[in-house]
């Protein structure tokens, strides 16, 4: 039987829609600007300061301004410190409404249905992810003691250790666990690093930055992940 470890933000739900809903209330004077496109450069910015952010070497609150402010001189537009801080506290807010894309949800349910272990990694501030676990309401299919938040452990992926650290918590095989996750970087290098195997959401057509790390399973746009699960347990059975 296969194990299934899901990564939170842009794997289990759409980051882009509260991102969209706070641009939307900030910046509708730039809505010539391709939405998905400074979404990507936030990211990018925003993982650039990560491993300062963990380490308390740049302040949480100013890696996120940064990240927008940069994201938009992408643009040659320039937005102010106040600008920024006002998007991230919209974003912030319009978080709490968040909701399981329908195929996690479905593919939850089969999971449980089927006795199979569930956990969750992620990166980021133990606040603020628990607080997304919270309004997903993931406790419904992940046992509390299997959800491990960067931030706490301080370890962050794609460093190894955090894999490790998870599969000797959870005494579970690196082969029979799959990592679920949208980033290339993160969530598939560093499982395949750890001896894992893994699933890349990319539903956003990011660039693999290194064909060396082959993912076992790719999701692109409008393709489902219930069908990728069901492929692999139903294999199981009979292997």
């Amino acid at each position: 039987m296969y194990n299934f470890i899901f990564d939170i933000d842009d794997t289990v739900y759409d980051q882009l829609k509260p991102f969209r809903q706070a641009f939307d209330k900030n910046f509708q004077r730039y809505s010539s600007i391709p939405i998905t496109k400074i979404y990507l450069f936030s990211r990018k910015f925003s993982d650039a300061l990560f491993d300062k952010t963990e380490k308390g070497e740049v302040k949480l609150e100013d890696m996120q301004s940064y990240r927008i402010i940069k994201a938009f001189e992408m643009f040659d537009i320039q937005i102010t410190q106040e600008q920024a801080a006002k998007f991230q506290n919209d974003y912030q807010n319009f978080q709490k409404n968040i909701g399981l894309l329908e195929d996690i949800r479905k593919t939850l349910d089969y999971c449980k249905e089927q006795n199979v272990v569930l956990g969750i990694i992620s990166n980021g501030p133990s606040e603020h992810q628990r607080s997304k676990i919270k309004q997903l309401n993931l406790e419904k299919w992940v046992p509390k003691q299997n959800i491990f938040i960067s931030d706490e452990l301080k370890i962050a992926k794609p460093d190894v250790r955090i894999f490790k650290y998870v599969q000797n918590n959870l005494n579970i095989l690196p082969e029979s666990t799959y990592y679920i996750g949208d980033s290339y970087e993160n969530d598939m290098i560093g499982a395949k690093k750890a001896g894992w195997k893994a699933i890349w959401s990319n539903r956003r057509n990011h660039y693999q930055t290194d064909t060396s790390w082959k993912p076992d399973y790719v999701i692109q746009k409008d393709q489902s992940l219930l069908n990728i699960v069901q492929h692999i347990l139903n294999d199981s059975h009979f292997s």
